[in-house]
């Protein structure tokens, strides 16, 4: 191996704890060293970490414009299911509070979400409509071939096993299927530029830092064959180059932390944000017809 950075928690400030981000000299995988044992890295998780919007102002402008941008996303899983010609369940894992899936805009029997957390699982089905399931997708309660659409939008790098996640989904997909994943990008130009600052690590969370080519390689050995990749995200990559450069002015992480602030004075941050957000799309749009976008999403297919 060889250090690339060493940090924290930048984000949430749940440790003091500073961690190696190292590569591997043969395969050249990015992961994090140590790697937190499985009882330690709960704690690095708030226990509102999905995210719960409140009904003030503030929250009001961000569940706007979360929706807005969640619409990149919608459109992609939308041609996957129509390009699958198959009209099965759509199940989201790391579902959070569903709103992806209440966006999708299909009838409540065709959609499913996936997520570790009780709360979210709650606030998807009081708010959006969405019924989940809580637990892990190796162990979740569907039968096989169920779905026709599976997502996972940053999850893999969240993992031990991602491979496990990736053969529980070759199982539960219908023959001709789809899977859609979403990872930040280790070869993107903002890794380049900012090293451990790069909010797309997030120190201690994501165990495994991917490369386009690593999650392609990994998609084939667990019998995927992929059919389209897309490098930029409306919701993701500019917002994530906000973070980078202003972690102190990211909403969720200040909601999360749950801050002090006065009303106005989080409707200001929001705004600051949002325009930062809005100075960063040219940059990231840039980096992403390069190829070198801060996140990569892939779609795939059960291979024949």
């Amino acid at each position: 191996m060889r250090t690339l950075c060493h940090g924290s928690d930048k984000l949430y400030g749940t440790t003091d704890r500073t961690f190696l981000v190292v590569e591997c000299r043969e395969c050249r995988l990015i992961r994090l060293y140590p790697r937190p044992e499985p009882e330690e890295i709960h704690g690095y998780y708030p226990a509102n970490y999905w995210y719960d919007p409140t009904a003030d102002t503030a929250d009001k402008f961000a569940e706007i414009w979360r929706r807005f941008v969640l619409g990149d996303h919608v459109r992609f899983v939308r041609r996957a299911i129509e390009d699958s010609g198959l009209k099965g369940p759509v199940l989201d894992v790391g579902c959070g509070g569903g709103l992806f899936l209440r966006e999708l805009n299909l009838p409540q029997d065709r959609v499913a979400g996936l997520d570790f957390s009780a709360g979210a699982a709650a606030v998807a089905w009081s708010t959006n409509g969405v019924p989940v399931a809580v637990g892990a997708l190796p162990r979740a309660p569907f039968r096989p071939g169920t779905f026709s659409t599976i997502t996972m939008f940053h999850v893999l790098e969240h993992l031990y096993d991602p491979s496990a996640y990736l053969e529980a989904a070759h199982k539960l997909l219908q023959p001709g299927g789809r899977l859609v994943v979403q990872v930040p990008n280790a070869a993107c130009w903002q890794f380049l530029l900012f090293g451990e600052k790069w909010n797309g690590l997030d120190i201690p969370r994501h165990l495994i830092n991917f490369k386009e080519d690593d999650l392609a390689k990994l998609l084939d050995y667990c019998g995927f064959e992929v059919v389209r990749r897309k490098h930029f995200s409306l919701r993701d990559n500019p917002a994530g180059l906000a973070t980078t450069l202003a972690l102190g002015l990211d909403p969720m992480a200040r909601r999360i932390r749950r801050l002090p602030e006065t009303p106005w004075t989080k409707l200001l941050k929001d705004v600051a944000y949002f325009g930062l957000v809005l100075a960063a799309i040219p940059f990231t749009l840039l980096e992403a017809a390069c190829r070198a976008g801060a996140t990569i999403m892939l779609e795939a297919k059960p291979k024949p």
